[in-house]
């Protein structure tokens, strides 16, 4: 039987984004532009467990993808606080563009997805994540990225550093150079590509593990994972904020041919990419 809405995630939603709205009233530097995207994306994440804790519905979005209430409203939060702190800046986010709604872009543009890994969250599993990437001329520049169910949150400064906050406090991370023998992540949905078999036959692989969104690529930055290759369609969304928090860790993701991922492409589509940690 379908559940009944609430009007109270909405409430909550308002009552956040205002006070965002106090806390960010000015032009930011890049920290505060951190700050804020890390703000949003815990508050999201807060959002996000209280529609899971009552329960939801899940849909089927037009490209068949799944989609849930808890994705509307984190989107609702994030795009609110950050129209309100940075109205100069375009956001640019995933549920909206779906919708058709097409914002015009800029030199510098908000990427958000509410929640990476609706696979995960629909199924009850806890990887999925919230991330919040600031794009500037085509490159990640900075990103947050909540993990609402372990209550950890990454954020990171191409350029400055990444850290990590948990239970255990707020520390820095830093992606760790390769070991003799890979830790290599891998898709829970695509982790059988036969691709993945072949491009790791140039390893030394001592362990696979499967999971789901963009934790994978944080679990690289903060040095508890060595390689990730993701082959197929991607959307930008989807790697903005992680890409940020890995580089500023130290780790890389680029293309299959050794490219640096680069944003703002024709519909906003990525193509294959590999992260890594620390090179030599």
């Amino acid at each position: 039987m379908p559940r009944r809405l609430s009007t109270r995630p909405r409430k909550i939603e308002q009552r956040l984004c205002r006070a965002s709205e106090r806390r960010y009233a000015s032009a930011m530097h890049d920290d505060a532009l951190l700050a804020l995207a890390a703000d949003l994306a815990e508050q999201a994440g807060a959002a996000i467990l209280a529609i899971r804790a009552r329960g939801f519905e899940t849909r089927r979005k037009e490209d068949a993808s799944p989609v849930t209430e808890a994705d509307h409203a984190a989107e609702r939060l994030i795009a609110a606080g950050l129209r309100t702190a940075t109205p100069e800046i375009p956001v640019i986010a995933e549920e909206e563009m779906a919708a058709g709604h097409v914002p015009s872009t800029a030199e510098a543009y908000w990427l958000v997805d509410p929640l990476d890994g609706t696979r995960e969250f629909a199924a009850g599993r806890d990887e999925f994540t919230v991330n919040v990437g600031l794009v500037r001329a085509g490159r990640a520049v900075l990103g947050a990225v909540g993990v609402p169910a372990s209550a950890e949150l990454f954020a990171g400064i191409v350029g400055q550093g990444a850290w990590k906050r948990d239970a255990a406090g707020t520390r820095p991370i830093a992606a760790r150079p390769a070991p003799a023998t890979l830790h290599v992540l891998a898709s829970r949905s695509y982790g059988d590509d036969p691709r993945l078999t072949r491009f790791l036959a140039a390893y030394h692989v001592g362990r696979i593990t499967k999971m789901g969104s963009a934790l994978k690529i944080c679990r690289l930055a903060e040095g508890m994972a060595d390689l990730y290759p993701r082959f197929g369609r991607t959307m930008e969304w989807d790697t903005a904020a992680p890409q940020a928090v890995l580089e500023a860790a130290g780790g890389t993701l680029s293309g299959m041919t050794g490219e640096r991922l680069r944003y703002g492409k024709p519909g906003w589509e990525n193509s294959g990419f590999v992260c890594t940690g620390r090179l030599a």
